[in-house]
Protein backbone atom coordinates (compact mmCIF):
# COMPACT_ATOMS: atom_id res chain seq x y z
CA UNK A 1 0.00 0.00 0.00
CA UNK A 2 1.28 3.61 -1.10
CA UNK A 3 1.48 6.34 1.42
CA UNK A 4 -1.58 7.67 -0.33
CA UNK A 5 -3.69 4.70 -0.06
CA UNK A 6 -2.63 4.50 3.59
CA UNK A 7 -3.77 7.80 4.83
CA UNK A 8 -6.97 7.33 3.05
CA UNK A 9 -7.11 4.28 4.76
CA UNK A 10 -6.48 5.96 8.33
CA UNK A 11 -8.42 8.93 8.12
CA UNK A 12 -11.44 7.24 7.13
CA UNK A 13 -15.10 7.59 8.46
CA UNK A 14 -14.05 5.56 11.90
CA UNK A 15 -11.17 8.35 12.42
CA UNK A 16 -14.02 10.88 12.34
CA UNK A 17 -16.03 9.04 14.43
CA UNK A 18 -13.80 9.16 16.88
CA UNK A 19 -12.67 12.56 16.72
CA UNK A 20 -16.22 12.81 17.05
CA UNK A 21 -16.87 10.83 20.21
CA UNK A 22 -13.29 12.19 21.66
CA UNK A 23 -14.88 15.79 21.98
CA UNK A 24 -17.78 14.63 24.04
CA UNK A 25 -15.82 12.52 26.09
CA UNK A 26 -13.06 14.96 26.25
CA UNK A 27 -15.32 17.89 27.12
CA UNK A 28 -16.68 15.58 29.90
CA UNK A 29 -12.87 14.37 31.24
CA UNK A 30 -11.44 17.38 31.07
CA UNK A 31 -14.31 19.29 32.45
CA UNK A 32 -14.37 17.38 35.55
CA UNK A 33 -10.63 17.22 36.04
CA UNK A 34 -10.15 21.49 35.61
CA UNK A 35 -13.01 21.46 37.71
CA UNK A 36 -11.44 19.27 40.24
CA UNK A 37 -8.11 20.68 40.12
CA UNK A 38 -9.34 24.05 40.43
CA UNK A 39 -11.91 24.37 43.13
CA UNK A 40 -11.18 20.80 44.88
CA UNK A 41 -7.57 20.12 45.27
CA UNK A 42 -4.38 21.32 43.02
CA UNK A 43 -3.13 18.36 43.38
CA UNK A 44 -2.63 17.00 38.74
CA UNK A 45 -2.36 13.22 39.28
CA UNK A 46 -5.60 13.14 40.72
CA UNK A 47 -7.35 15.43 38.66
CA UNK A 48 -5.83 13.29 35.56
CA UNK A 49 -7.06 10.64 36.65
CA UNK A 50 -10.29 11.47 37.13
CA UNK A 51 -10.25 12.94 33.31
CA UNK A 52 -9.23 9.62 32.05
CA UNK A 53 -11.57 7.40 34.30
CA UNK A 54 -14.88 9.80 33.38
CA UNK A 55 -13.41 10.66 29.72
CA UNK A 56 -12.86 6.46 29.48
CA UNK A 57 -16.18 5.39 30.45
CA UNK A 58 -17.81 7.62 27.72
CA UNK A 59 -15.19 6.64 25.35
CA UNK A 60 -16.07 2.82 25.84
CA UNK A 61 -19.78 2.80 25.19
CA UNK A 62 -19.29 5.40 22.21
CA UNK A 63 -16.65 4.13 20.55
CA UNK A 64 -17.84 0.06 21.09
CA UNK A 65 -21.22 0.90 19.87
CA UNK A 66 -20.67 4.29 17.51
CA UNK A 67 -17.37 4.30 16.15
CA UNK A 68 -16.35 1.14 15.38
CA UNK A 69 -19.88 -0.72 15.76
CA UNK A 70 -18.77 -3.63 17.72
CA UNK A 71 -20.63 -6.29 18.88
CA UNK A 72 -20.55 -8.90 21.61
CA UNK A 73 -17.48 -9.79 22.78
CA UNK A 74 -17.92 -7.38 25.70
CA UNK A 75 -15.27 -8.89 28.23
CA UNK A 76 -12.67 -9.39 26.25
CA UNK A 77 -13.08 -5.50 24.72
CA UNK A 78 -13.24 -4.27 28.47
CA UNK A 79 -9.89 -6.00 29.49
CA UNK A 80 -8.60 -4.80 26.74
CA UNK A 81 -9.64 -1.07 26.88
CA UNK A 82 -8.41 -1.33 30.35
CA UNK A 83 -4.90 -2.43 29.26
CA UNK A 84 -5.39 0.48 26.21
CA UNK A 85 -6.02 3.47 28.91
CA UNK A 86 -3.83 2.47 31.53
CA UNK A 87 -0.78 2.33 28.72
CA UNK A 88 -1.84 5.70 27.16
CA UNK A 89 -2.35 7.23 30.55
CA UNK A 90 1.14 6.18 32.06
CA UNK A 91 3.02 7.29 28.77
CA UNK A 92 0.93 10.63 28.25
CA UNK A 93 0.83 11.67 31.85
CA UNK A 94 4.68 10.81 32.49
CA UNK A 95 6.03 12.64 29.29
CA UNK A 96 3.68 16.10 30.25
CA UNK A 97 4.94 15.82 33.61
CA UNK A 98 8.35 15.88 32.58
CA UNK A 99 8.54 17.58 29.50
CA UNK A 100 6.39 20.78 30.40
CA UNK A 101 7.19 21.78 33.58
CA UNK A 102 11.30 21.97 32.21
CA UNK A 103 10.54 23.57 29.16
CA UNK A 104 7.76 26.40 31.11
CA UNK A 105 9.94 26.80 34.33
CA UNK A 106 9.57 30.00 34.16
CA UNK A 107 5.80 30.88 35.13
CA UNK A 108 3.82 29.77 37.85
CA UNK A 109 2.91 26.19 39.43
CA UNK A 110 -0.57 26.98 38.51
CA UNK A 111 -0.05 27.78 34.71
CA UNK A 112 2.42 24.86 34.43
CA UNK A 113 0.52 22.61 35.69
CA UNK A 114 -2.84 23.49 33.73
CA UNK A 115 -0.73 23.42 30.49
CA UNK A 116 0.48 19.63 31.76
CA UNK A 117 -2.66 18.42 31.80
CA UNK A 118 -3.84 19.81 28.76
CA UNK A 119 -0.49 18.31 26.96
CA UNK A 120 -1.11 14.79 28.36
CA UNK A 121 -4.76 15.31 27.53
CA UNK A 122 -3.60 15.76 23.89
CA UNK A 123 -0.85 13.25 24.16
CA UNK A 124 -3.48 10.48 25.49
CA UNK A 125 -6.13 11.09 22.92
CA UNK A 126 -3.58 10.48 20.03
CA UNK A 127 -2.37 6.91 21.76
CA UNK A 128 -5.72 6.07 22.74
CA UNK A 129 -6.76 6.56 19.13
CA UNK A 130 -3.85 3.93 17.84
CA UNK A 131 -4.62 1.49 20.69
CA UNK A 132 -8.35 1.54 20.29
CA UNK A 133 -8.89 1.41 16.82
CA UNK A 134 -5.62 -1.40 16.30
CA UNK A 135 -6.06 -3.55 19.89
CA UNK A 136 -9.57 -2.85 21.40
CA UNK A 137 -11.61 -2.64 18.45
CA UNK A 138 -9.60 -4.17 15.89
CA UNK A 139 -11.88 -5.80 12.86
CA UNK A 140 -10.78 -9.34 12.29
CA UNK A 141 -9.68 -10.22 9.26
CA UNK A 142 -12.03 -11.17 6.68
Amino acid sequence: MDIKGFLKSFFNIMFWKFILVGLVNTAVGMGAMYLYYNLVNDNTLIAFTINIVIGSVVSFFLNKNFTFKKKGETGSSVVKFIINIAVCYAVSYAIADVLVPHVLSGLSRTVVDNISMFVSSCLFVACNYVGQRFFVFKKKAQ
